[in-house]
């Protein structure tokens, strides 16, 4: 039974790798090997109870991330569609590459930690594209905000998936995760910036020759939403800690907050001219198969888990590699390969909180290594896939000119973080 579990999740996993080769969305492939999974498992179990027993307690744990990601993304959705972010986009003015690289990689990065990393990606990829005409540059830039969005997302609870789910599993809180891994977090962006000055230079070449002042103005709802909705994203790790409810209850009470305030602006407006500033426009347009993707894979991980299968492979990793960063610097580097969020959770299954409690060196180490380790290849993060997907970016063309950059960073970063353990 156990064999024929891996064998579906290791074919499961490859089709999932080469979906662009496949031309099969992998939220499908996620969600049949999921399932399969399962079924062989209760097939194959002596008390078919204890299995749907487990597959409940999963399914509890699983939901949670869900809810959190579907109401984060329809906050997200419904500042973008009252053209929130053109606040922070109308600011960006100058054509000196030297200067556009540091507010770029320095917005995406602050702007990731708040939103997440993969709608920074989309934002901030989408913005270049109406500040920059050449196309060498453009990627130049979105490769930059990559390494950026993913390092932002890394030490905040709320800014990327796999932090998310080790904040809400209980491996790390809010308030350590943010003071332990800030630093090594943008020493891993600071690093790819000072080599990008000296390949980098010039001017860039508008596509407006007025700049985005000929953008149109942000109206006061815009500006009422953003500033809601970023307070909103905020005050979530502050509503856990003060109530202990888990992340997920926090956006959703945010997320109703927002929607009686965007019901009360447009409430004077006919169905007609309010249809699209409402949560129903934003529930339609939130990314639903990277929600289905991660409910596939989740279970498929959960039935590995629930036959005993990561157990064995933690004890196999502490055997053969024995050294903690090595270990977790080698999850870093195959999240380049492996989407990572299925490497979290293989993780968090084979080792338990007894082994490791909450808020210690391995966990925040994970969410480091993982967030920022999937910037070394376009394909190894939810950002780069977004940057590929917006701006068609080529594979070995990221291999070539950004990958050495990333790996770079990674490395600094990840020796800041064990020497800021060591010393501190």
């Amino acid at each position: 039974m156990s064999i024929i579990i891996i064998i579906l999740f290791i074919i499961g996993y490859a089709c999932i790798a080469f979906e662009h080769k496949l031309r099969v969305n992998k939220a499908a492939i996620a969600l049949i090997t999921g399932v399969l999974c399962w079924t062989v498992y209760i097939l194959f179990a002596e008390n078919s109870e204890v299995v749907g027993e487990q597959l409940a307690h999963h399914l509890g744990e699983i939901s949670q991330i869900l809810f959190f990601l579907m109401g984060a993304m329809a906050i997200v959705e419904l500042i973008d569609a009252h053209d929130g972010f053109e606040i922070i986009t109308q600011r960006i003015r100058t054509v000196k590459k030297s200067k556009l690289v540091w507010i770029i990689a320095l917005l995406s990065f602050f702007l990731s930690a708040v939103l997440d990393n993969l709608t920074t990606a989309i934002v901030m990829v989408s913005l270049v594209r109406k500040l920059v005409a050449d196309k060498y540059d453009r990627w130049m830039l979105a490769g930059l905000i990559v390494i950026a969005a993913n390092a932002g997302g890394a030490w905040s609870p709320i800014g990327d998936v796999t932090t998310t789910m080790l904040w809400i599993g209980g491996q790390i809180t809010a308030s350590n995760i943010i003071l332990k891994l800030i630093l090594p977090s943008f020493i891993c962006l600071l690093v790819p910036l000072l080599f990008m000055r000296f390949v980098f230079k010039g001017d860039i070449q508008r596509l407006e020759p007025d700049g985005v002042g000929q953008q149109k103005p942000v109206f006061r709802e815009g500006r009422i939403v953003f500033i809601s909705g970023v307070l909103i994203l905020l005050m979530v790790p502050v509503f856990k800690t003060v109530t202990h409810l888990p992340p997920f209850m926090g956006i959703l009470i945010g997320l109703g907050i927002l929607w009686v305030i965007t019901e009360i602006l447009h409430g004077d407006k006919d169905e007609s001219e309010r249809a699209n500033f409402t949560v129903a426009y934003a529930l339609r347009k939130i990314d639903t198969p990277s929600i289905l993707f991660f409910l596939g894979i989740l279970l498929a991980v959960a039935s590995l888990q629930s036959t005993g299968q990561l157990v064995l492979a933690s004890n196999w990793l502490n055997d053969s590699i024995k050294d903690q960063n090595l270990i977790v610097i080698s999850i870093g580097t195959l999240s380049a390969i492996i989407d990572n969020v299925p490497l979290v959770a293989a993780t968090q299954g084979m080792y338990t909180l007894e082994t490791y409690p909450t808020d210690h060196y391995f966990w925040e180490f994970l969410a480091y290594s993982t967030g920022t380790g999937g910037s070394m290849l376009i394909i190894g993060s939810a950002a780069g896939i977004a940057a590929m997907g917006i701006e068609k970016i080529s594979f070995f063309w990221y291999l070539k000119r950004i990958a050495w950059l990333a790996l770079l960073g990674f490395l600094s970063g990840a020796l800041v973080y064990i020497l800021q353990e060591r010393l501190f």
